[in-house]
């Protein structure tokens, strides 16, 4: 598996690629609905590889295994969304995309990587804390982070936290 930038010619498999990896929430019932929610169009995935902030996975066979993408916010690098197709789940997909992420935020100079997820969802902030993300004390929450969690309570996800993973000086 290789974990590259996203091109533009990926971006015709990434909706898949999330619907597939949206799969796994049918074993949750209080959030199997997004099993059969929306997906990032063309458009957004397009602004993330404009901007730099999208990368992919892909197989031997050139086959997309999955994508990241994330975003510059004040001194944070933002994880916007990290999927993997469900037939590839738990081969270390997720992380190799992660660690390519928190690289890219090194790089640049950000303090932080940060998210929003599922508190309770095992491959959600439990994954993300096995990989030294942090969760952020509700006390602690940024402006931009905060914002966030409105917006996606807004959208019907509840049980969201924020976390981050400290990667500058």
């Amino acid at each position: 598996m290789h974990i590259r930038p996203t091109l533009e010619h990926d971006i015709q498999w990434l909706p898949d690629v999330e619907r597939s990896a949206a799969q796994a929430f049918t074993a949750w019932p209080a959030l199997a609905w997004l099993a059969q929610g929306d997906v990032m169009n063309r458009e957004t995935h397009q602004a993330f590889v404009d901007a730099g902030g999208s990368w992919v996975a892909e197989a031997p066979d050139g086959r997309i295994l999955g994508f990241a993408c994330a975003r510059f916010e004040d001194q944070a690098l933002h994880l916007h969304e990290v999927s993997v197709r469900r037939e590839a789940q738990g081969q270390g997909v997720g992380r190799r995309l992660l660690q390519r992420v928190a690289d890219a935020a090194r790089q640049a100079g950000a303090r932080e990587l940060t998210l929003t997820t599922f508190a309770d969802v095992p491959w959600n902030a439990p994954f993300y804390a096995r990989l030294g993300f942090e969760v952020v004390d509700e006390g602690l929450l940024s402006a931009r982070l905060r914002g966030i969690l409105a917006s996606e309570l807004a959208h019907g996800l509840t049980g969201r936290c924020a976390m981050r993973l400290c990667v500058g000086a």
